[in-house]
């Protein structure tokens, strides 16, 4: 396989670095963008900020950075009050002849923990679960359980490991790319780590937060996680074209996009740039990617084992970040969307995180990457705007997240 899974699937620190210009960065930076200083609970009375749409100029630098990340093939996807927008840019493969296309499928990482939060939430509206729960009274086995609530671990705040860090899978995914891994072993290897911090003192993205969330979503709706995502999430509101695979299941529908990646994941656990060598082989041609386009991702599951297309994306980003949501009561989707806190606590004007979702400026939404695809969705409610950018190598030989990195340009030509 590919590059460290400490940047694999941090996607949420992916949305958090590139508005504020995570899949598995496992902290976000932070850096001034429009709009940072406004809070969640005052985004919809905010004044809109956007300026005129110039289809021209931003296809100009869709393509721009897209060639400047090295990739093979993106796409964009714009919505606004004006309209659709989208464009693509070259191909599905490294020399290939197949262009991309915005029908195509991908594998959207962390925005899966989207999915898993929103279903927790809806156990929380139906009175099956409470936010100030002890993780103990669902996974006894987890330790210092009774300390850490289900908020915190949506919030990213529980202190709990994560197994994404680990040498031990990321060795496992180099030696073998096809391997089945069951969400238990997952969870085992996250808690077998020594904690971060004190629940609720830090924030810290750990996967293994929501793979635990998964398990209990499935405990306490008796259904497999893909059937609770299908039924309560897809199928209200159409998303036809996104899918939750079973873990022996590695395909992707089409059409689709291949992804590829560079290097290793354990020789880019420290970093996910490449060393000067290979950097200067990946430049001039005489190092290649690698094909992973149908690797198993089950090693992700609840935290980023997703299917979808940049149709769907928008359509469920415009759900998640709206005002009302549509698949939360209005009161509880606000306190969603108030649920955000800035990540680093001497700035209150950073990058925010809440219930599985992100925030910065006016947008809410979030990132994922599994090695050979990154995503961004994102929706502004201020001016009604959704932005999706997907990329097919990922991440960038530089280290950089490319579908995040044009979102950042997009939006700051945008803004």
């Amino acid at each position: 396989m590919r590059a460290p899974l400490t940047r694999t699937i941090a996607a949420g620190s992916v949305l958090l670095a590139a508005l504020s210009l995570t899949a598995c960065t496992a902290q976000p930076t932070a850096a001034p963008t429009p709009n940072a200083s406004s809070s969640p609970s005052d985004a919809s009375a905010a004044a809109p900020t956007m300026g005129p749409i110039d289809e021209e100029a931003l296809t100009a630098l869709f393509e721009k950075t897209a060639a400047e990340l090295g990739q093979p093939g993106a796409v964009m996807l714009l919505r606004s009050p004006a309209g659709e927008f989208t464009a693509t840019y070259g191909v599905t493969s490294p020399g290939g002849s197949t262009p991309v296309s915005v029908d195509d499928h991908i594998r959207v990482g962390s925005n899966t923990k989207t999915w898993t939060g929103t279903v927790i939430l809806q156990l929380m509206q139906e009175g099956t679960i409470a936010l100030d729960d002890p993780v103990s009274m669902y996974r006894p086995d987890v330790p210092n359980g009774e300390n850490i609530t289900i908020e915190e671990l949506l919030m990213m705040r529980s202190g709990l490991a994560n197994y994404t860090e680990t040498y031990e899978l990321n060795a496992a995914l180099d030696a073998d790319p096809q391997r089945v891994w069951q969400p238990e072993e997952l969870v085992a290897m996250g808690l077998a780590l020594p904690p971060d911090f004190e629940p609720g003192t830090a924030f810290h993205y750990s996967n293994t937060n929501t793979v635990l969330l998964g398990l209990i979503a499935e405990q306490l709706d008796g259904k497999p996680l893909g059937q609770i995502f299908e039924d309560r999430l897809f199928t209200p509101l159409g998303l036809d074209d996104t899918s939750f695979p079973e873990l022996a299941d590695s395909s992707l529908p089409a059409p689709y996009s291949d992804g590829y990646y560079w290097w290793t994941n354990v020789g880019t656990l420290g970093s996910s740039k490449l060393p000067p060598d290979l950097l200067a082989g990946a430049e001039d041609g005489s190092f290649a990617p690698s094909d992973g386009t149908l690797d198993n991702p089950s090693w992700a599951w609840a935290a980023g084992a997703g299917i979808s297309t940049a149709t769907d994306l928008a359509d469920w980003a415009e759900a998640l970040g709206g005002k009302t949501g549509g698949l939360l009561d209005p009161e509880l989707q606000q306190q969603r969307l108030d649920s955000a806190m800035p990540t680093d606590p001497d700035d209150p004007a950073s990058a925010a995180y809440g219930w599985n979702i992100a925030k910065v400026g006016s947008f809410y939404g979030h990132t994922g990457e599994l090695p050979g695809f990154n995503s961004f969705m994102a929706y502004d409610p201020v001016d009604d705007v959704t932005l999706v950018v997907w990329a097919n190598l990922a991440p960038a030989a530089d280290g950089r997240g490319p579908a995040a990195t044009i979102a950042q340009a997009l939006i700051r030509s945008l803004y």
